[in-house]
């Protein structure tokens, strides 16, 4: 799964806050499906080259989000959403993927930061509420 994941050191966001999200992604395109098994605290922050507590922090996010279930000596589970009703337990549909890959791509070649395009993508968002 470490294939998934990559941390910036540099970037305004903290570590945690970017496993957290880069994890969520692939749980809500459905890359990571319910009863799928994460890595181990201690050996993706080996591969990460991190501190395995940054990676237990977003772990604990994750939990706390109802995303994944932790137990001792069985390792921590994808379990998806937190109710099967919620909006978020359906399937991201490809065209929404494939628009969310082209802004991506944009962003990359544009050279903007993440943090820069996850603020521009949150200030459009905020456009459409009253």
């Amino acid at each position: 799964m470490r294939a998934g994941i990559t941390v910036d050191l540099r970037a305004p966001t903290p570590p945690y806050e970017q496993i957290r999200s880069q994890i969520s992604s692939l749980i809500a395109s459905g890359t990571l499906a319910p009863g799928s098994r994460l890595p181990t605290v201690r050996s993706l922050a080996a591969d990460l080259g991190i501190a395995a507590g940054t990676v237990a922090r977003a772990y604990k996010e994750l939990e706390a989000a109802g995303l994944v279930h932790s137990r001792r000596r069985g390792g921590t589970l994808v379990t998806g959403p937190a109710t099967a009703g919620d909006a978020a337990a359906r399937p991201v549909p490809d065209v929404v993927a494939a628009a969310v890959d082209r802004y991506v791509e944009a962003g990359r070649a544009a050279h903007l930061t993440d943090e820069l395009m996850l603020d521009l993508l949150r200030g459009r968002l905020g456009k459409g509420k009253a």
